[in-house]
């Protein structure tokens, strides 16, 4: 069911509360159940956008100018990072619980969003600024004893000592692990390729989409010193929501591609990306419109230029 506030969503400066997920923007990272994930920056900007606007649609063009004010992008780029936070969210684009797709308009966040906390210390976490006790209502001293004064000012200075060491505690202990890393045994030139997603409005290019990525395995497999996860091994993520990071290391490769397939009148676009595992950036990304009177050589066509692009974008 669709959370729609009355009078707009909550700032979205601070941590928040979306979903089952709290939302870190000032490091990139959401965490659930003590599982952190990084979430790439323009990803997140997205998602904030987003959450400004809980139950509302935004579209594509209010995405673009929030998410990418800096740069000229197309909606590709929307696409591909809506498709990568659902996969963060563990989301399902059929049945969603937090992203929803409006066709032809934009998306909307149909999952609860509140401010995480009104208590913020200068490099504390949102679980410390959870914690923090809160600070005791101003108590007016008239017509009160010495006695009733001097056990608030007491208390006051317990609550500043506690806090202050809670932030010390937090600003010395070792910084915490990487989100993502490279696998042990991943070479310089390996990568798996994820099941294409189909986008297209009635769903119905699922085959097409599981064959582009058939197509890809096989003329990667083919490039010079470059190893690839076995179809079976890839196949086995489809329609699972386990984050990037995590299928990589259990793969052993260094890069994962994925992408997705949408349609337009009688126009195919396919769109893939390629994400380094090691810190969780986008590489390169291309889009390629082909028309729809042959599946196969569409399949090959893009198929043989992804593979002559990534061959040039891996070292």
């Amino acid at each position: 069911m669709a959370y729609v506030p009355s009078q707009g969503g909550p700032s979205v400066n601070g941590p928040l509360r979306i979903g089952e997920w709290t939302v870190n923007p000032g490091v990139d990272q959401i965490t659930r159940d003590g599982t952190t994930v990084r979430v790439e920056t323009r990803a997140m900007r997205l998602l904030l956008s987003l959450a400004r606007r809980p139950g509302d649609v935004v579209s594509i063009d209010e995405l673009l100018g929030e998410a990418w004010p800096d740069v000229i992008v197309t909606p590709d780029s929307v696409y591909q990072a809506v498709t990568s936070l659902r996969r963060l969210l563990g989301d399902d684009p059929k049945q969603p619980a937090y992203i929803a797709t409006v066709p032809r308009r934009g998306y909307r966040l149909i999952a609860r969003v509140d401010a995480w906390s009104d208590v913020q210390l200068p490099g504390a976490t949102a679980a410390a600024a959870r914690d923090m006790p809160l600070a005791p209502q101003r108590i007016d001293a008239s017509g009160r004893t010495g006695k009733l004064v001097r056990r608030a000012a007491v208390l006051v200075a317990v609550v500043l000592v506690c806090a202050g060491g809670v932030y010390l505690y937090i600003r010395n202990a070792a910084p915490p692990k990487a989100v993502t890393s490279v696998p042990p045994n991943a070479g310089n030139k390996s990568i798996a390729v994820l099941a294409f997603l189909d986008l297209t409005d009635t769903m119905n290019e699922e085959p097409f989409a599981d064959g582009m990525t058939e197509e890809l395995i096989n003329r990667l497999s083919k490039a010079p010193g470059m190893k690839v996860a076995a179809p079976r091994s890839s196949f086995y993520y489809k329609d699972k929501q386990v984050p990037l990071a995590d299928i990589a290391r259990s793969l052993g490769v260094a890069y994962i591609l994925d992408g997705s397939v949408r349609s337009s009148g009688k126009t195919m676009r396919v769109a893939a990306r390629l994400v380094r595992a090691q810190d969780g950036f986008v590489i390169w990304s291309s889009t390629y419109d082909r028309p729809l009177d042959d599946k196969l050589k569409v399949q090959d066509e893009i198929a043989s230029e992804v593979a002559g692009a990534l061959d040039s974008a891996i070292k």
